[in-house]
């Protein structure tokens, strides 16, 4: 009979904020975790008074040649949140469990020359995965367009990484933007600023790429993926979304 689990432990950990960290896992025997860039992982811990195992779906970051599996998480406090408050409190030596088989069809578009790409904080996670997995080659064939939004300057995980990315010789383009940007906490924030939904048509304008050619990915808030659909797709333009809300 097949172990419809998998075991796993914490390897790494670190802290973004107060309420959004990362988490490396290595599957038990350092087994090699199968999936799509793009995909999600479904982690499960025991709740509280250890009745059930509390299964949640997460976006994997990583991507699929490297060692661990890399998650970008937010922690959702009670009565909403269920696991994200027991994963919070995991540290590195810890184990979880994981269902063997990784799900999801939101993936690479390869037919695509323009890559738009439109997220909200932890809602950058997929996009990491796909970005990593592409070979130099292919990345030049392409043509990538991030807006991420976040309520302050500190949620942007990925932001070093993505800036990274705008130097490496080929066609990358990094915008993150704040919503709340007279927050104290945003004080030193020089830079965009408006929800990335709301700023979105105006950066299809100055990037001047043909909708034929273009593929726009909303990942995060529901609210945001649902503007972003009302916005675009009306217009003709190819939109594919992930739900990512715990």
């Amino acid at each position: 009979m097949k172990q419809k689990y998998l075991n796993a432990q914490i390897v790494k950990r670190e802290d973004v904020t107060s309420d959004l960290f990362k988490l490396w896992l290595m599957p038990e025997g350092g087994k090699q975790f199968i999936f799509k860039p793009g995909q999600y992982c479904t982690i499960g811990l025991p709740a509280e008074d250890r009745s059930r195992i509390i299964w949640r779906p997460y976006s994997i970051v990583s991507a699929p040649h490297e060692e661990h599996i890399e998650f970008f998480i937010e922690l959702v406090p009670p009565p909403k949140g269920n696991l994200t408050p027991l994963l919070y409190k995991l540290k590195i030596g810890d184990g979880v469990s994981l269902l063997p088989k990784a799900k999801g069809v939101f993936t690479f578009e390869p037919k695509y020359r323009n890559q738009v790409i439109v997220a909200t904080v932890t809602g950058i996670a997929p996009f990491m995965s796909m970005i990593r997995s592409l070979s130099d080659a292919t990345k030049k064939e392409h043509g990538f367009f991030v807006l991420h939004g976040a309520s302050y300057s500190d949620e942007f995980g990925y932001m070093k990484e993505c800036q990274d990315f705008t130097r490496g010789g080929w066609d990358f383009n990094y915008v993150p933007t704040v919503s709340s940007p007279r927050e104290e906490r945003n004080k030193l924030w020089g830079r965009q600023t408006g929800r990335v939904n709301e700023i979105l048509e105006e950066y299809l304008g100055q990037w001047t790429i043909p909708q034929h050619n273009t593929i726009v990915y909303a990942c995060g808030h529901p609210g945001m993926i649902a503007d972003v659909k009302k916005r675009l797709a009306p217009k003709g333009w190819k939109v594919k979304e992930e739900k990512y809300w715990k």
